[in-house]
């Protein structure tokens, strides 16, 4: 059963580098128990838990879905994409985002620049990883502007991507930006490379 996860305040690493999104929550840590279901719905073509890991987002997120306008997914490259034939966090915003009567963007961010995983990279090495990859176009730019935007993820590691997720909806105006997602890392003291 998920639980909110949220500490108290700022965590030490988001303290000595704060994110480029307001606030953060999630549904539970990413541990021996959620690790599974999470890899099924982002490998195993287990898109019918998104409404399962949307009701989790509902709970964990009440406040952020309370002040948001729109929700926007972290997107896939298209090669990405095209190859695992869904956008998981996109499945689970659709139905987020239809649960709590906000407004959908699925196509306001795009990823342009294909990326490697993040996977095994230290802190600094997915910063690097996703500088520049997002971009809001420019037929879009209206649909952020002024708004509350509330970025959806699978799992929340060192916030690289969540970062420039929400360097590009705020270039493009966005009012404000949280996050938030199924699982979140427990942070190491590595993690702050």
């Amino acid at each position: 059963m998920p639980t909110e996860y949220e500490t108290p305040g700022r965590c030490p690493a988001c303290e000595a580098r704060p994110h480029q999104f307001g606030r953060a929550r999630a549904a539970c840590l990413y541990d021996e128990h959620s690790r599974e279901p999470i890899l099924q719905l982002k490998h195993a073509d287990r898109t019918d838990l998104a409404p399962l890991f949307a009701r989790w987002l509902s709970r964990a997120g009440a406040t952020l879905i309370a002040e948001a306008d729109a929700v926007v997914p972290v997107p896939l490259h298209r090669w990405r994409l095209l190859s695992r034939r869904y956008n998981q966090a996109a499945e689970v915003a659709r139905r987020l985002a239809a649960d709590s009567g906000l407004t959908y963007l699925p196509d306001a961010l795009i990823r342009p620049r294909a990326t490697a995983s993040q996977g095994g990279r230290s802190a600094s090495g997915r910063r690097r990883n996703v500088a520049g990859a997002f971009t809001v176009p420019p037929g879009r730019k209206r649909l952020i502007e002024g708004r509350r935007i509330l970025l959806i993820d699978d799992v929340l590691t060192t916030g690289a991507t969540a970062d420039a997720c929400a360097r590009a909806l705020k270039s493009a105006g966005a009012a404000d930006v949280s996050l938030a997602v199924i699982a979140r890392v427990k942070q190491r003291a590595t993690d702050t490379r």
